[in-house]
């Protein structure tokens, strides 16, 4: 049964004179026929103005009264785009022992759902990716003593919180800080979207707003282009210093929306503008501030992805930045940031603008290694299954962990990655998937793993303007297991905390029904810690939010 709300108008939009049903009750659905036949009806001064030879346009606007009216309105439409994806299932160790993914900084999911959760709707379960979620928030890893090597790897193993017959295994790494003395000079391009659809307070207005203050956070050697796009494209700032911060300012607030979208050609001559003042010492980035709604030139996700990935062998890196809700394209910015060596972001708030353009600046910006996989093999003596939490947009194959020439995630100065692992303890008696017959007494050449082991992770990254990669490994042992929860650092409790809620928001049947929303806010309260923006109390706000709803 479709459902509507009453709306009260005033008559002044045109919204006023669109009419909808409201489907619930019988008293209801005849005080809807009532008044849609009682508006279908010429008003007496339209029907006079008609006489006397008035415009249809001007009968309109003379005749709307000007006291409030009832008027029933439908839902408005909700053109909003999602990758769909499948939850990752659950493996047998001995049937398929490795698993091999993509690393992920990206946020945008978690400040999507934040937008959604505050406007008092659940998110739909595409738009949850809950590494994004995970990944959000900064963790305290170790990080290397030497800037040679850009990150450490980092495990536990503990009970999970969700499903009492099973463990977690946590992987961290945070990428080591670059000083402002450190960062390599910035070439950058903000390729800003001024179309029709960008006129509401929270997309240009607020990209605004945000773009002023990544000018501010810059360098005086820093350079910035601004490129927009339209029904067609302009160069609105050839190269500038960013010590001419006021030049730079003043035209991104001249900008005005208008027209078309045209984002493939956009993209294009922001490539061009990139590619000119292109400097080997320098990170050269594009910045894209858009709805995506791309709907001029190459609109196709795919065919952008191939264009954006044929243009990342140049060495330009490409950021996508969303705003705004109702039409947001968010399939095609995950898109694009993926094959242009980028991240995603989405930003619904100025306080999520300076924790994206100034609070995370060099994470965002500047890029400690590139290409980063993670490949784990489990050992079937100590685990019997595994699923891995998240990141089923970032899966790989075996035989790409080692192939140089497949792309994947990069990691900013300072950024953070976790993954998460469900396993099956090879003794337990609460398996998910039927023993193999024949597996566990095959006959094999390779070398038995170590009894302790749980097992084994290995991530490979290159360093930026390198075509080599290099590796990292790690054994997971007896050592990094904790007995209980508790005994885990707040940070791995926390992402934990976390996760539980992302896949409670899709609805993943992995998920005990005894693990509720009060369980994840007693983890997240627990184990909140050094909050010092108020990320983290936040999201337990956010989870009552979201129990109220339920």
């Amino acid at each position: 049964m479709q459902q509507g709300f009453l709306f009260f108008s005033d008559g002044q939009d045109q919204g006023s004179r669109r009419f909808a049903w409201f489907l619930s009750t019988p008293i209801l659905m005849a005080l809807t026929a009532a008044i849609v036949t009682g508006c279908n009806q010429t008003p007496p001064e339209t029907k006079s103005m008609a006489h006397r030879g008035v415009p249809a346009a001007e009968q309109t606007a003379k005749a709307a009264p000007s006291s409030a009216r009832l008027a029933l309105f439908a839902q408005p439409a909700d053109r909003e785009q999602y990758e769909p994806f499948v939850t990752n299932p659950v493996h047998l160790t001995e049937e398929q022992p490795v698993a091999t993914f993509s690393a992920d900084v990206d946020t945008a999911a978690y400040a999507n759902i934040r937008r959604m959760l505050r406007a008092g709707h659940m998110p739909p379960a595409d738009a949850v990716r809950v590494e994004e979620m995970v990944n959000y928030f900064d963790y305290d890893y170790p990080v290397p003593d030497t800037l040679d090597q850009p990150f450490q790897i980092t495990t536990a193993v503990l009970p999970s919180p969700w499903n009492a017959d099973s463990k977690l295994l946590h992987i961290g790494i945070k990428g080591h800080g670059l000083s402002a003395e450190q960062r390599p000079k910035a070439n950058l391009v903000f390729l800003v979207d001024v179309s029709g659809s960008m006129h509401a307070p929270n997309k240009l207005p607020l990209v605004k707003k945000s773009l002023r203050i990544l000018v501010k956070s810059l360098r005086p050697d820093d350079m910035v282009s601004l490129v927009t796009y339209a029904g067609g494209t302009k160069v609105v700032l050839e190269p500038t210093a960013a010590d001419r911060r006021h030049k730079i300012i003043r035209a991104i607030e001249d900008l005005q929306a208008g027209g078309g979208t045209a984002g493939g050609a956009g993209l294009q001559l922001a490539y061009d503008m990139a590619e000119e003042n292109f400097a080997d010492t320098s990170v050269n980035r594009i910045i894209l501030a858009t709805d995506g709604d791309f709907n001029l030139g190459i609109a196709d996700p795919k065919a952008l992805g191939r264009f954006v990935a044929a243009k990342r062998k140049s060495g330009i890196y490409l950021s996508a930045i969303g705003f705004g809700s109702g039409n947001l394209n968010d399939r095609l910015m995950q898109k694009i940031a993926q094959m242009g060596n980028g991240n995603a972001a989405y930003v619904d708030t100025l306080l999520e603008a300076r924790k994206v353009m100034d609070d995370e600046l060099n994470r965002n910006l500047y890029p400690i290694a590139d290409d980063v996989k993670f490949q784990v093999e489990f050992n079937p003596a100590r685990v019997a299954e595994y699923r891995l939490v998240g990141f089923e947009t970032r899966m790989l194959r075996r035989q790409d962990f080692k192939n140089d020439r497949i792309d994947a995630g990069e990691i900013g100065s300072g950024h953070t990655v976790t993954a998460i692992f469900e396993i099956t303890p090879a003794e337990s008696t609460a398996r998910r998937l039927e023993p193999l017959r024949y597996q566990a007494n095959r006959s094999d050449d390779a070398k038995p793993a170590p009894s302790g082991e749980y097992a084994y992770v290995k991530v490979r990254y290159k360093k930026p303007g390198e075509s080599k990669s290099r590796l990292l490994q790690h054994a997971v042992t007896r050592q990094h297991e904790h007995q209980t929860i508790a005994a885990a650092t707040k940070d791995v409790r926390f992402s934990l905390a976390v996760a539980g809620f992302g896949q409670m928001l899709r609805d993943e049947t992995q998920v005990d029904e005894r693990f509720g929303y009060q369980s994840v806010l007693n983890l997240a309260r627990n184990a909140r810690g050094d909050d010092p923006f108020g990320y983290r109390g936040e999201f337990v706000q956010l989870v009552r939010l979201a129990q109220s709803m339920k």
